[in-house]
């Protein structure tokens, strides 16, 4: 049987959106987040981290500084009693990247490759599952995949521009009540 998956955008929807966040400093929850990712999981969803981090294309920070910034935001979520099942990121970028990741690849947002990458590692159907994001590009990559696309507005990026999501949700938390009566009414 196939799992099902809440893919989730980091900066914006998860921890506040501070440009370049590369450092434990960085990080800041949103309010309700823990509470919403526990009605995801009680739902029986996997919860899975998608995000680009151009900065390491850009030379602003290194992939092990991505790592330890998720093994922090894991703890923290930890300590509330939430467990992140994986993270994915893509440290590309096809313009502005220096040397190996100076790329057209195929993980970066709004294409496919991370929830491709899970949909594989995971057994998951896309079809079953949902992502949500508080950029255009989250939003067109949900929608490309095949999943339930949701807008926050907890980021810098308040409108969407030219793509409609499935719904938009004030928070997190609220996009996860929406995710439950939607599963409950099924």
């Amino acid at each position: 049987m196939a799992n099902k998956a809440v893919f989730l955008d980091r900066d914006g929807t998860l921890n506040k959106e501070v440009g370049f966040a590369k450092k434990k400093e960085d990080y800041e929850r949103l309010p309700k987040v823990a509470e919403g990712l526990k009605i995801l999981k009680s739902l029986g969803f996997k919860l899975i981290v998608v995000t680009s981090q151009s900065g390491v294309a850009r030379g602003f920070y290194t992939e092990k500084e991505v790592h330890e910034f998720h093994d922090h935001l894991m703890k923290d979520l930890e300590k509330e009693g939430v467990k992140i099942d994986a993270f994915y990121f893509c440290p590309h970028h096809a313009t502005e990247g220096i040397g190996k990741y100076k790329v057209e690849c195929d993980c970066r947002k709004p294409k496919t490759g991370m929830i491709d990458k899970a949909v594989k590692d995971f057994e998951i159907d896309a079809k079953k599952s949902y992502m949500i994001g508080d950029k255009d590009a989250d939003i067109m990559m949900g929608k490309a995949a095949g999943c339930t696309s949701i807008f926050v507005k907890t980021g810098t990026n308040k409108n969407l521009q030219g793509i409609a999501p499935d719904y938009t949700a004030e928070n997190l938390h609220d996009a996860a009540k929406w995710i439950k009566k939607k599963e409950v009414s099924e």
